[in-house]
């Protein structure tokens, strides 16, 4: 399970847009607590702790616990709003986290024992489709990536959610459909061979007459250039 965050904040007396620039300007990023039947609560947060978070990798499936007024606040993070150019970030809103609430999280998939797949070994190339699944977790419960075993993969195997199991208090948020998650696929480098020869052969199928014409052909017009 991915470790809780602390972020100290304060209260923010002053919503609009001129408000939350001159917070911008004092190093504070505007920032709103919402849901778990309570009105929103508006804050702000230092910018250094909150990119120093961000920087984990792992902050927005991360419970974050919100110091304010001497209080923790549990929460997830569900949307950093970033600048287009710097990527400083800009306003980040926060779900209020209620006992037992289940939350939709994007969770990070890592592949283990590619030595032990035989498609890979052969020179195969793991095609990721997905890399996060999608999961309803208890809110206490959200693991911080989800491992596959490629172990036995050949080449033109695919994995599928059903074959993954997923850690307790943890289920995929698409139940509709059995998924893709990766493919084992043959080599680039085989590939291109391939088309390579394919060219050669269209090649050789043309009559030497046309290729002669389209040799002449190109080399009339190199000579008009």
């Amino acid at each position: 399970m991915s470790d809780a965050l602390t972020l100290p904040a304060e209260t923010r007396d002053r919503a609009g847009k001129g408000a939350s620039r001159a917070l911008r300007r004092e190093g504070r990023v505007p920032a709103v607590i919402y849901g778990g039947k309570e009105e929103p609560t508006p804050i702000h947060v230092e910018e250094r702790v909150l990119v120093k978070q961000l920087g984990t990798g792992h902050f927005m499936n991360s419970i974050i616990e919100i110091e304010l007024g001497g209080k923790k606040l549990r929460t997830l993070p569900k949307d950093v709003a970033l600048h287009p150019v710097s990527d400083r970030p800009l306003h980040v809103d926060f779900l209020r986290l209620a006992k037992g609430a289940k939350v939709d999280v994007n969770v990070p998939v890592v592949f283990e024992n590619e030595e032990a797949s035989p498609g890979l070994k052969k020179g195969g190339v793991l095609n990721v489709v997905r890399h996060e699944l999608e999961l309803v977790c208890d809110a206490d419960k959200i693991p911080s990536e989800i491992t596959i075993d490629v172990t036995g993969k050949e080449v033109g195997d695919s994995i599928h959610i059903s074959e993954v199991t997923l850690p307790e208090g943890s289920e995929s948020a698409i139940t509709d459909r059995d998924f893709t998650i990766a493919t084992v696929v043959a080599p680039s480098a085989l590939k291109r061979s391939e088309a390579e020869e394919g060219e050669e052969v269209a090649a050789d199928d043309v009559p030497a007459s046309e290729q002669s014409d389209e040799e002449g052909e190109s080399e009339e017009d190199a000579g008009e250039e």
